[in-house]
């Protein structure tokens, strides 16, 4: 069997998909181009223990470099492609649509093309929630209108799910379109919630509280995404596409309160006026993955905060440390 093609190898999501695949034995090659959107230092520390297994190989580049994409098609024999590399976050993509649009679309496109060209034939895209934007029926399911997408960056995610389809309508590439919904654990990114709230918290500065507390966010513990992301990669066949999600929303007063319990912290807050393209709540119809991936939850939103928050204050500690050297 051939390797799996990681892109955004480096990230939260793909460095954890990283170690699993190679823990399975699967052979790894992973494309990055350690993008200084947050701390390359970070995404390098994600991939230490994966570089020293003979099966994983690093091609640094970018997604819309044809020659960086056929160096990473060249690195090992290439079996499927996992595409999670792209620009993220709602609110920059308000800020620069044009870098969205370039990197999520042209690069979903390149990928496609290497593998029409390749004659690969297992497409993994790592798509999102955001999609659904503020539709009123909850929880989401695959088959609702997503038709309004109210951020650039859903847009685009949408748009690489059509992408894809046309690909495997007319190429024949067996397409999983993948709807992540807010994924937490270690690694997070430090621009995603719970890890930027997580940090203002311990430092004893002001979080920024924009609306009332009572949007809502459906958390999805990282090692739940990855091990939907193995099932689907397993059964991709035609074109599907499976929301994975944690399927119990979480309000956001009770997520900051559940940080200032764990970290041991009375959260200073400021109110401040909802903000441009964020949806109400999200909450995840998991039926279809349970029914045709064998996939559920199985982390608990408490449970993973545990497991985040003893994460958290290793990496506290390390920078510590660090400072002191």
């Amino acid at each position: 069997m051939g390797a799996v093609l990681v892109t955004g190898g480096a990230g939260f999501i793909g460095s954890h998909l990283t170690d699993r695949l190679l823990a399975d034995g699967q052979d790894v090659v992973i494309l990055d181009n350690f993008d200084p959107f947050y701390d390359v230092s970070a995404k390098r520390r994600n991939l230490e223990a994966a570089l020293r297994q003979p099966g994983c190989r690093l091609v640094e580049g970018d997604i819309r470099d044809v020659a960086s994409v056929e160096a990473a098609f060249d690195a090992l024999p290439i079996d499927a492609v996992v595409h999670l590399a792209a620009r993220a976050g709602v609110r920059p993509s308000i800020e620069d649509p044009v870098l969205y649009t370039s990197v999520n679309l042209d690069g979903t496109v390149c990928l496609l093309e290497a593998c029409r060209r390749r004659g690969v034939s297992r497409f993994v895209f790592g798509s999102s929630s955001s999609v659904y934007g503020n539709n009123a029926k909850v929880p989401f399911a695959e088959d609702d209108p997503v038709d309004h997408p109210i951020s650039p960056y859903a847009a685009t995610k949408r748009a690489g799910e059509l992408l894809a389809h046309t690909y495997h309508h007319l190429f024949g590439i067996e397409i999983a379109c993948l709807r992540f919904f807010t994924v937490f654990g270690p690694r997070q990114r430090p621009d995603l919630a719970i890890r930027k709230f997580a940090e203002l918290m311990a430092a004893g500065r002001e979080i920024p509280v924009f609306g009332d507390g009572t949007t809502g966010r459906d958390y999805t513990f990282v090692d739940d995404i990855v091990d939907g992301i193995v099932r689907a990669l397993d059964r991709a066949s035609a074109f599907h596409i499976w929301n994975l999600g944690g399927s119990q929303p979480v309000l956001l007063n009770d997520l900051i309160a559940r940080l200032a319990r764990g970290l041991g912290r009375a959260p200073v807050l400021r109110r401040l006026p909802p903000q441009p393209g964020d949806v109400n709540r999200t909450w995840a119809d998991v039926s279809r993955a349970k029914r045709e991936l064998e996939w559920a939850p199985a982390t608990s939103f408490e449970r993973g905060m545990d497991v985040f928050l003893e994460w958290f204050e290793a990496e506290r500690l390390r920078a510590a440390s660090g400072s002191r050297t």
